[in-house]
């Protein structure tokens, strides 16, 4: 099977099972500083991968997400700064376009901007899941095995720790009182 892929396509498949193992290790963190951090690296190694399968608008938007992820942890809250990167964000969609698959990474950007910006705790991982699953759609769709692999289980891993800070919530909800809303060590 693997004489059927290019050594590029290969190395999309690599750079996604690398991404793949960050991911679910950022992921089932309750600490939303730990998980942005270790989607920084998760995400350099998504954009290689789009690149060796040369899906340049999934690209460009994965390193958008690299520098959203560093704005989200030091704007929190800050719309214009929201504005900033989705406006970015659509003009790199618009110079790098190639078909309609491209609108999957588009909405994953638009979901997840939202999701960091504005949210914190339960709240931003629901929107993140949502990014994930337009990310797992648009893999599917170019064919990385890793990628969707790596979006299929970030969507569960998402979901797990949703419920896990749900329960810690209903258990301990003094600790929780105004989190959620703009406090990043949450």
């Amino acid at each position: 099977m693997l004489e059927t892929f290019s050594h590029s396509a290969l190395a999309g498949q690599f750079f996604g099972l690398v991404a793949l193992v960050i991911c679910l290790v950022a992921f089932s963190s309750k600490h939303d500083d730990r998980l942005l951090v270790l989607l920084i690296s998760a995400n350099v190694a998504f954009a290689l991968q789009f690149v060796f399968f040369g899906s340049w608008t999934a690209a460009a938007l994965t390193v958008l997400v690299i520098v959203r992820i560093v704005l989200a942890r030091r704007f929190l809250g800050s719309k214009p700064v929201m504005a900033g990167v989705l406006a970015v964000s659509g003009i790199a969609a618009w110079l790098t376009w190639q078909s309609w698959i491209d609108v999957l990474p588009l909405t994953a950007m638009v979901l997840g901007t939202l999701g960091m910006l504005l949210l914190r705790g339960i709240a931003m991982r629901v929107f993140l899941g949502l990014a994930a699953l337009a990310w797992m759609l648009n893999n599917l769709l170019i064919g990385t095995i890793g990628g969707t692999l790596a979006e299929a289980l970030i969507v569960v891993t998402n979901i797990i720790t949703i419920i896990r800070l749900a329960r810690a919530k209903r258990k301990y909800p003094e600790v929780f009182e105004g989190v959620e809303q703009h406090d990043p060590s949450a």
